[in-house]
């Protein structure tokens, strides 16, 4: 590949990351807000354990689009990168949205189980639906988020390359792999994945079977909806998330190539997929049956 084409690829997914960044955060952004007001204002979705799973999805999804995508368009997009300008801010980025990450596909997953808890035919598992254990699970949740980050800001730090310029990177090796394979390639990948697609499945053949049952009407027709509204976030989730969790620890396993061509397309691919990444994010969970 010849260096106009690698400056070409350069420009285009600089394109990409500048206006794809920017649409995904302003509708997105719009979009988790109206989400959150809906999902509190209704007492419907107030008493449901499974809309306040959604609606902190919703919230930690605003975070993720600031914090990630945002810093990241200016970044990438525009050449400032206020990570090598303050410490403070190398060691509190990272770790930040990537906590909102963790706690969105978290809330995916409490949602999808949670779904398939309230329509299940056995009573007994139904009890564990309830908003009470959510507020438990998500506290729960959160805590395991934060010890799991817990190396990032201690390992974060300024370090000065052999050019003279400085870049915010993590300094220890085992950290470096940790976060390069382990977390977004399981914990923020296909685990979430598989937890979703099976019981997003188990969710969706119970509702096809409330109408055999007695159901009250409201209770039929709310269950439904937030089946449909959950399921859409699990396939969405699927597409959008797998491409990205594999570029991911691709782009960490390309130290040793040395082609730049090779290593221009790779980057190039990477970045079409964190914007297909991030459009998980920025999409509505607020579907009408």
């Amino acid at each position: 590949m010849s260096s106009s084409t690698s400056s070409s690829l350069t420009f285009i997914g600089q394109q990409i990351t500048i206006y794809g960044g920017f649409i995904i955060i302003i509708t997105g952004v719009l979009g988790n807000l109206i989400n959150s007001i809906v999902f509190l204002s209704l007492k419907t979705f107030r008493q449901s354990s499974c809309a306040f799973y959604l609606t902190i999805m919703s919230i930690v999804n605003i975070g993720q689009l600031l914090a990630g995508l945002l810093s990241r368009v200016i970044i990438y997009g525009y050449g400032i990168d206020w990570t090598t300008k303050s410490v403070f801010f190398c060691k509190f980025r990272v770790p930040f949205f990537e906590l909102c990450a963790l706690m969105s596909y978290a809330c995916l997953c409490l949602a999808t189980i949670d779904q398939y808890l309230a329509t299940c035919t056995r009573p007994r598992w139904q009890t564990w639906s309830n908003i009470k254990i959510a507020h438990c699970l998500i506290v729960i949740s959160l805590i395991i988020s934060i010890i799991i980050l817990i190396p990032y800001p201690i390992y974060l730090n300024h370090v000065t390359v052999a050019t003279g310029t400085i870049v915010c990177t993590v300094t220890n090796e085992m950290v470096a792999q940790y976060r390069g394979y382990f977390v977004p390639l399981f914990l923020a990948g296909f685990i979430p994945d598989f937890i979703t697609v099976l019981f997003g499945i188990l969710a969706y053949r119970n509702v096809q079977q409330i109408a055999y049952r007695t159901v009250p009407l409201v209770r039929r027709e709310l269950d439904k909806q937030l089946t449909v509204m959950v399921l859409v976030q699990v396939v969405i989730n699927l597409f959008t998330n797998v491409p990205c969790a594999t570029m991911n620890s691709v782009v960490y396993g390309t130290s040793n190539i040395t082609n730049a061509s090779i290593l221009e397309r790779i980057q190039f691919v990477y970045t079409v997929t964190i914007i297909i990444f991030y459009s998980y994010f920025a999409v509505s969970e607020n579907h009408e049956d």
